[in-house]
């Protein structure tokens, strides 16, 4: 890591420490969880993506779901095993997990949303959607 960065990812989340709107909370926590050694939830996590994204879905569930049960600490993480999650059990045909997961997604971020290039996915998309549309 270049020095400039370890001073901006030391500095900034002390700036930010009196930034309390949703953005800003999330990006502090995201500058915090970079001076964390990672813990072995965190290493179950970015486990569990390799894996989805090797197509190992079973594998990946196991992990993400480990990741969740040691105890992500950030919530943006606890989110993105979720959403994980939730992909697998829409790709497997498992429409009601595949709802529960984004549900338990937004219930611990209710602004979270799918990236652009997610959301138009034929099998998760319209479940996300519909799932988000309830929570209004």
């Amino acid at each position: 890591m270049s020095v400039a960065r370890m001073i901006a990812v030391a500095v900034l989340p002390a700036v930010l420490a009196g930034c309390e709107t949703a953005p800003v909370k999330g990006i502090r926590q995201e500058l915090v969880n970079l001076l964390q050694p990672s813990g072995k939830a965190e290493e179950a996590l970015a486990a569990g993506i390799r894996a989805y994204e090797d197509a190992r879905y079973a594998e990946s569930s196991r992990l993400l779901q480990a990741g969740l049960d040691e105890g992500l600490s950030a919530s943006s993480d606890q989110v993105r095993a979720h959403k994980y999650l939730a992909f697998i059990h829409c790709v497997s045909g498992r429409q009601a997990q595949c709802r529960n997961e984004f549900r338990m997604a937004l219930a611990i971020d209710p602004s979270f949303e799918l990236a652009p290039s997610e959301a138009g996915h034929p099998m998760w998309g319209p479940v996300f959607r519909g799932v988000k549309a309830q929570g209004r």
